[in-house]
């Protein structure tokens, strides 16, 4: 059995879409944020040392130690992709496999950071709001590329749903939440409104409870 420990509003709601989307058994264990610092708490500590969310446990990987314990979003999803026998991985044609390979990676080592620091600079009273205005245009550049790499495909890697879909999702729905992501990017807001349509997104909306950015 695999055990998600799951944090609200955060990454690892990917997670229990890709599970969901799998059909692969699972549990959920919830963690609350801290109300003032919006911080994770410290029961996650004794699940990782970082205490951080996504994390999971998987029993059916049990050593000695006890059962296996794999951090990070990205790591996470080729876990279990393997653990799959490849579903949801990278397709088959080469052009294909490196557009997967390319967003994998490029949701959280590109796109999400400036994100990220646009969140934090909302809660500075004094600069923040002058900080902000020089970090959108960052923001906006990657959000319209974006933009043109949906106006050729459905997905991301090409014309089937891929893991790097989930892996891509979380980053641009903050950016709809916090960065304008629709305005005037209509191939952004299709991608995301179909998303949200699907069975398996629903079935882990219902299992991790409220998600803010759905």
């Amino acid at each position: 059995m695999i055990t998600v420990h799951h944090l609200e509003n955060s990454r690892s709601q990917r997670i229990l879409w890709l599970l969901e989307e799998l059909g692969m058994p699972y549990e959920v264990q919830r963690y609350a944020r801290n109300k003032q610092t919006m911080l994770a708490p410290p029961e996650l500590r004794r699940v990782h040392p970082l205490g951080k969310s996504p994390v999971i446990t998987d029993s059916s990987s049990a050593s000695q130690a006890g059962p296996r314990v794999v951090a990070e979003t990205g790591a996470i999803v080729e876990y279990l992709v393997e653990k799959a026998d490849g579903r949801l991985g990278a397709p088959a044609h080469r052009e294909n496999t490196l557009r997967y390979r390319h967003f994998m990676h490029y949701a959280e080592g590109s796109l999400m950071p400036p994100l990220l620091v646009k969140l934090v600079l909302t809660r500075v009273p004094l600069f923040g709001k002058a900080a902000q205005k020089r970090i959108q245009p960052m923001i906006d550049t990657h959000l319209d590329w974006v933009e043109t790499e949906l106006a050729s495909r459905p997905w991301f890697a090409g014309d089937s749903f891929t893991a790097a879909d989930i892996m891509m999702s979380f980053p641009l729905e903050a950016a709809a939440a916090r960065a304008d992501a629709r305005n005037d990017r209509p191939h952004i807001g299709k991608w995301l409104e179909t998303i949200h349509g699907r069975p398996a997104y629903q079935r882990a909306l219902a299992k991790g409870g409220p998600y803010a950015y759905a």
